[in-house]
Parts: C-alpha cells; sequence; structure tokens
C-alpha cells in the first residue's frame, strides 16, 4: 500500500491529483476522484522534469475547471 499525498494547494477540494512515492523512487499519479481507477507512473527523471517546467512556468494552469 502507498502513502498517498494531496497538493496543499488543492484548496481541501476532491478536484485535484494524488502523488505516491513508492520505495523504487519512481512517482504515482491518481485522480483523486476515482482512487481505484487508472494510476500514471513516472521515473524520477521525469517526475524532476515535469516539476521544474511548472516552476518555470512552462504549462497553463486552468482556473475555470
Amino acid at each position: 500500500m502507498h502513502r498517498w499525498f494531496k497538493s496543499s494547494h488543492s484548496g481541501g477540494n476532491d478536484s485535484c491529483v494524488e502523488v505516491a512515492v513508492p520505495p523504487n523512487r519512481s512517482v504515482l499519479v491518481r485522480d483523486t476522484k476515482a482512487v481505484a481507477g487508472p494510476i500514471l507512473r513516472f521515473s524520477a527523471t521525469e517526475w524532476q522534469a515535469f516539476v521544474t517546467a511548472v516552476r518555470h512556468g512552462e504549462f497553463t494552469i486552468a482556473t475555470n475547471i
């Protein structure tokens, strides 16, 4: 069983994603509304590239979803 974390920026609602880091250091991502649904798995390198891109503003954040 993995320990899942939700961003502190989620505002406490269920319209976000959760992240878990298993012992093999990959990163797992799932939809908070569908915890039994599919899980995306990323390598540590892929996840770091994504986080770096977010921090550098390479993505537009949707606010009207």
